[in-house]
């Protein structure tokens, strides 16, 4: 397989992850089941946008980041 191959095999694989990852955390906003403040959201939708930040400047820069870490 070529690193070309390796690199689209890869990419779709994780973007399908991310993504419906991000769907699942899209369904915590259903508030007849969840329970949330406004500051929990923001931390959540800041986290998110930091993390796709951080891909943009790795492709960018290919510089290694460290990985990050969410908690409240």
């Amino acid at each position: 397989m070529s690193k070309k191959e390796k690199f689209i095999s890869l990419a779709e694989s994780r973007m399908q992850k991310a993504l419906h990852m991000i769907h699942l955390v899209g369904n915590l906003s259903n508030k007849n089941n969840y329970e949330y403040t406004d500051k929990e959201v923001k931390k959540i939708i800041t986290s998110l946008e930091d993390a796709v930040k951080n891909v943009k400047k790795r492709f960018e820069s290919s510089s290694k980041d460290d990985m990050f870490d969410f908690k409240f």
